[in-house]
């Protein structure tokens, strides 16, 4: 026999021996490779594991009945004789393995003090490392022996820069200005200047509101609009151009209204949570429905800011990572405190006319409802409704009034449970406008009140199209009457258990910590040792820029989550993110300057094998560019872009018979007439039922929850829509006119125009 195979056999077979006998296992040499290198993620598997920690002694040494190796329910389950299995997921621990933690648990289950088990990468501090961007990729390349491509030509680089900063391709005046420009600071100072374009903060919005499932509409079944939804886009949109750094940009979407001295600008910010689905539909449970959007704030919060699926303890300990369910409802308690409201948020130049028509308004206005008895009728319509809220079953012809109300008025109970000389004006508004629009059975069953009741709707709306009124955003406000947080026993609302008080997950630093409203949480969520805020960032903007994060999950840190593919740039550039005072320009500036980045893309067969998902970035990655981007091009290319910056949704064309498909034959579609329709794709509005079906096609997320990485599809769909959809046709059709009108010979800019749009 070769001795290299004697060798090899004795290998196995050793570890086997010492377990038969009465050798004392070596924890460190014997135990500690195991529970790293197999049971990460065990920790904690299922009910009958609870409590096991492997980095705390004492409990672990408890749960897995130290000195009794056949009461251990570690030792059954890594046999997998109960019907439970460690671990979990991949392969199962040998004979061999399973024999040496039988001999340690026998033997007592003690290691030494100094010894334990790493914690998982994503929870240890992040490190320091020296280094660049370009040093790191390098070591790991040539560890690999394999070596970098070469940089990209210079029109290549250009266009791919121009489409990563702003999301929009060169222009060829740009293209051919940068070609021609032989300074050695031509590339960077193109970047400063794409970074100072307005169109920056348009492209990296979207991904964030990706991540906030940004959309105009309610979702559910009646999928009412949401027409001030684009107030908290267009904050997004600001806060990148003006380079709003990362730590206030995070605490203003969590805990803007909490602030001192809160602006509206500061309010509109937590549209962040407004985000949520709302069910509009008569009869629904409001309390489960409120219980639902809680349970998306604290998956939001999770995955958005922290990448961890705190979303998986809602109905019990989280199966792999160390979340206890107790930790989700602490997390859920933050927002129980909070509620929805809706601001006056004046846009630029609207106070001063707002101002001047009031008087006369309000005066008119009164007048109308006073001549039609309404503060009177009103009156009586509140104390039945009341009456029927507080008494279900004895006024059962208010029963569905009262339900239908509840749906489709916002804080329906409390407003009607409030004194009208303590309402606020905006409540009262809105619930004289319930009224006189749904009346209940004391008018709607006279005929002359109904006929009165419409012919005052027309009056007060052709009123209402003469006043300036002031433009509204969604926004959060704090609340403290809806009682304490419980945890909900299985996850059911139904089902209250402990009563918890606001906190953080109890594994990561800080969590001892006294911190019980949503500021507090933000602070904590920015603070320096929290080890996932800065990681998740920057692996984020990493992915934008490269296709793939150096955390290829980029929406799970977990222990079921991939392993970073460079630890150490990934750490370099968490710290380097806070050195430049968590500036998003700084950052990306540093990125695409590097030679990574400026890297040429072609594919190369000897990568085929050694690395053929390009994680060791060996070349630039190939990108699709996404829906919006698509469209956009098309429009740019083709000089029918419209590039104004913010303001409402548009409705440009969209096939007959999409609309239709929605709650009651749907929303009606009027497509924009003018410029408007040729706005940038981030800005088309977005039903949640029926969505805008270029975007669909081309894997825009369904805005129902938080998306940290959109999907590629390749489908027959999509070259059908490039083909035939009006807004291609047209563009195809304009861009010939440039072609014909513009060009200047085979080298000029008809050719310059056709190489941005392929």
């Amino acid at each position: 026999m070769p001795l290299r195979i004697f060798s090899a056999l004795c290998a196995l077979a050793l570890p086997a021996f010492c377990a038969s006998t009465g050798s004392r296992v070596d924890f460190v040499r014997d135990v500690q490779p195991i529970f790293e290198q197999r049971c990460e993620g065990c920790h904690g598997t299922k009910q009958h594991l609870a409590g096991l920690r492997l980095d705390n002694r004492d409990s672990a040494r408890r749960v897995i009945h130290a000195g009794n190796s056949n009461d251990s329910r570690l030792i059954q389950m890594v046999k997998g004789s109960t019907g439970e299995v460690m671990p979990p997921v991949g392969a199962r621990l040998s004979s061999i393995q399973i024999a040496t933690l039988t001999r340690w648990i026998d033997q007592g289950a003690d290691w030494p003090a100094s010894a334990s088990v790493a914690p998982h990468w994503a929870w240890a501090p992040v490190g320091h490392p020296s280094g660049s961007i370009d040093s790191f990729i390098l070591a790991r390349l040539e560890k690999e022996n394999i070596a970098p491509s070469p940089d990209a030509d210079r029109a290549t680089l250009l266009r791919r820069v121009s489409l990563d900063i702003t999301g929009l391709p060169p222009t060829p005046q740009e293209t051919a200005e940068f070609l021609a420009d032989d300074r050695p600071d031509a590339y960077a100072r193109t970047v400063d200047r794409l970074l100072a374009s307005p169109h920056y903060g348009e492209k990296w919005a979207r991904y964030w509101l990706d991540l906030a499932h940004y959309a105009d509409s309610d979702g559910f079944e009646k999928d009412l609009e949401r027409p001030w939804s684009w107030r908290y886009r267009d904050w997004v949109i600001d806060a990148y151009n003006r380079d709003l750094p990362y730590d206030r940009f995070v605490t203003l979407q969590i805990a803007g209204d909490e602030l001192p001295g809160a602006t509206s600008n500061d309010r509109i910010a937590t549209g962040f949570y407004r985000n949520t689905l709302t069910n509009r539909e008569s009869g629904v449970d409001q309390r489960e429905a409120r219980f639902d959007q809680l349970v998306d704030r604290v998956g939001t919060t999770g995955t958005v800011f922290l990448g961890i699926t705190l979303r998986c303890a809602q109905c019990h300990d989280h199966k792999y990572d160390p979340i206890k369910q107790r930790d989700f409802y602490r997390m859920m308690a933050y927002f129980n405190a909070a509620d929805e409201t809706n601001i006056q948020a004046p846009l630029p130049g609207e106070l001063g006319s707002y101002l001047r028509a009031r008087p006369d308004y309000e005066q008119k206005r009164a007048a109308l409802l006073a001549e039609y008895n309404i503060p009177e009728l009103q009156k009586q319509w509140e104390q039945d409704m009341v009456r029927a809220m507080d008494h279900p079953g004895v006024l059962t012809d208010w029963d569905f009034q009262v339900t239908e109300m509840r749906a489709g008025f916002d804080h329906a109970d409390r407003v009607l449970h409030t004194p009208a000389a303590e309402r606020s004006q905006q409540d009262q508004r809105r619930l004289t406008a319930r009224f006189i629009g749904r009346p209940g059975p004391r008018v709607e069953t006279a005929k002359d009140l109904t006929a009165r009741f419409k012919e005052l709707s027309g009056k007060l709306d052709a009123l209402n199209r003469t006043f300036p009124a002031l433009s509204m955003a969604y926004a959060m406000e704090d609340r403290s009457d809806y009682g304490a947080q419980h945890i909900a026993l299985r996850g059911d609302y139904k089902s209250p258990g402990e009563e918890v008080q606001p906190g953080v997950p109890g594994f990561l630093p800080g969590s001892e910590k006294a911190m019980p409203t949503r500021l507090d949480l933000a602070r904590w969520i920015m603070a320096p040792e929290n080890p996932l805020t800065a990681r998740v960032a920057v692996n984020r903007i990493w992915q934008e820029l490269f296709g793939r994060g150096i955390v290829s999950t980029s929406e799970d840190f977990g222990t079921q989550g991939d392993k970073p593919s460079h630890p150490e740039l990934l750490d370099w550039l968490a710290n380097e993110y806070r050195n430049l005072g968590w500036s998003n320009k700084a950052l990306i500036r540093e990125i695409v300057l590097s030679r990574t980045y400026r890297q040429s893309s072609a594919v190369r067969p000897d990568l085929a094998q050694k690395d053929p998902a390009n994680l060791l970035l060996a070349r630039q990655a190939r990108l699709r560019l996404p829906a919006e981007l698509i469209r956009d091009e098309a429009l740019a290319v083709s000089g029918l872009l419209d590039t104004d910056v913010g303001g409402p949704g548009i409705k440009p064309f969209q096939p007959a018979g999409v609309a239709e498909l929605g709650f009651g034959g749907g929303k009606l579609w009027v497509e924009n007439a003018g410029r408007e329709k040729y706005r940038r794709g981030l800005y088309i509005h977005y039903q949640r039922t029926t969505p805008y079906p270029f975007l669909v096609n081309f894997d825009e997320p369904d805005s129902t929850l938080a998306c940290t990485r959109r999907g590629v599809s390749n489908t027959a769909l999509q070259a059908l829509d490039l083909l035939n959809d009006p807004v291609f046709f047209e563009a195809a059709q304009a861009l010939a006119y440039r072609v014909e009108t513009e060009a200047r010979g085979i080298f000029g800019i008809g050719w310059i125009l056709l190489f941005n749009f392929v």
